[in-house]
């Protein structure tokens, strides 16, 4: 396969090992960024998904391994590309994730209780499931709002709350097990 893309380059072989050793770094980036995803689809339930990537994910390893291997004894620079590759890949595939943001988050707020009634207010308003219990605190009554939210929208009900009011104490959890009401979307089911 990599012998036809580089069949011109021969009498160049300075040029085709740098072509080469790109290609090892781009292929590994992208494989390693997909096992990233896979393994968090699957922790996160998406099973379906990250099947799909675990085929593509072990057969560009293959080629690309397959390819090294064969010439490592005669350029051994390959195998430092492929290992800065694999680095490569999993931070892209951790900065990915981190941007995809997939599962759930519980946001829980604890505030004075008159800043605790505006707060929930306008996260209802905004379309977010909000709990509120009562609290106490060392000097005064307290309220206990908790949110349920997509962890793509976190930052946003985080900035949201601080602007209301800068001195709410903030705690995020990621969800991974909640009973009672949820609202399914068809995406979710058909991943699942």
């Amino acid at each position: 396969m990599w012998d036809s893309v580089f069949s011109s380059l021969n009498d160049q072989p300075v040029l085709k090992l740098v072509l080469e050793c790109l290609l090892i770094v781009v292929a590994r980036i992208i494989e390693v960024s997909m096992g990233t995803l896979r393994i968090i689809l699957i922790n996160k339930g998406f099973r379906k998904p990250g099947v799909v990537l675990a085929f593509f994910e072990v057969l560009m390893w293959v080629f690309v391994a397959s390819q090294v291997i064969a010439g490592i004894n005669e350029q051994p620079i390959k195998a430092v590309v492929y290992s800065f590759g694999f680095a490569a890949g999993v931070y892209v595939g951790s900065r990915l994730e981190n941007y995809l943001a997939f599962g759930k988050v519980l946001v829980q707020v604890i505030t004075d209780v008159r800043m605790g009634t505006i707060i929930t207010d306008v996260m209802r308003a905004d379309g977010f499931g909000v709990t509120t219990v009562k609290g106490s605190g060392k000097d005064d009554e307290k309220a206990v709002i908790m949110i349920y939210a997509n962890r793509r929208g976190k930052d946003l009900i985080v900035k949201k709350i601080h602007e209301m009011d800068e001195h709410a104490m903030i705690v995020t959890n990621e969800v991974s097990t909640m009973g009672g009401y949820f609202s399914s979307t068809g995406w979710r089911r058909f991943t699942k």
